[in-house]
């Protein structure tokens, strides 16, 4: 494959080739999507925001020897990162109830939990990612059990310390959804973004929502709250 040829053109990301075949450029832009693409916007500077958030959050996870597709930042709005084979399979973890699941269940959003709740959704834009359970995982051929209970220890180890990188800015981590890929080693790593964007994330003294949330239903100051997310984060890890 040449260099910086084109290999996936998303709404939010563009993925593009590296004069090595196990590295790619991820290109971080504008669009905010929601509810399947249905509603879309471009948000200013939200790729230059997501870029940076994702950025320190997958180099904490390296830090704490969780592997990861991250390698560095290279601009405002791009990143390298390993090459990976996309398991279309998303790991959602549940600090509190809210969103899809508090609907469900018909519970107030944001409930309070003495667990954590894990979730699992067929990566599928068609079907509206539904909710599988680890036997239709395995019957999808996304990945064996063995490999089922792997990811999810390490969602877990992820959901500790990504509390830890919050909370030190003072940011509560409700919910986040995670994505492993296949690396060329045939290692399963963390893989995709986590950002604003697929996170729940409130200011744990006001409860202000500083997340996607805001633009799903029409709040306003998506793009500060993004900002605001992004400066807290810098603060922290420079320190």
């Amino acid at each position: 494959m040449a260099e910086n040829e084109l290999i996936y053109d998303g709404k939010e990301k563009k993925v593009y080739s590296t004069s090595d075949p196990d590295v790619v450029r991820i290109y971080y832009n504008d669009i905010a999507t929601a509810y399947g693409g249905i509603k879309q916007a471009a948000l200013k500077d939200k790729g230059i925001c997501n870029n940076r958030i994702s950025s320190i959050v997958f180099r904490t996870l390296t830090e704490h020897g969780i592997s990861n597709h991250f390698i560095r930042r290279i601009s405002d709005r791009e990143q390298l990162c390993r090459r990976i084979e996309i398991i279309p399979l998303q790991i959602i973890v549940r600090n509190r109830l809210a969103g899809t699941t508090a609907r469900m269940l018909g519970v107030e959003n944001g409930t309070r939990i003495s667990n954590v709740v894990f979730e699992l959704r067929y990566n599928c834009d068609e079907l509206m990612d539904p909710m599988i359970n680890e036997h239709h995982a395995v019957a999808l051929g996304l990945l064996t059990y063995e490999e089922l209970k792997s990811v999810m220890d390490v969602a877990a180890k992820t959901n500790e310390v990504l509390k830890e990188l919050f909370h030190s800015a003072s940011i509560e981590l409700v919910d986040f959804k995670m994505e492993v890929g296949r690396a060329s080693d045939g290692c399963l790593i963390v893989s995709d973004e986590i950002s604003p964007d697929n996170c729940r994330l409130w200011d744990e003294k006001t409860g202000e929502v500083l997340d996607k949330d805001r633009f799903r239903h029409d709040m306003s100051d998506v793009c500060a709250s993004y900002r605001e997310v992004m400066e807290r984060l810098i603060k922290v890890s420079e320190q």
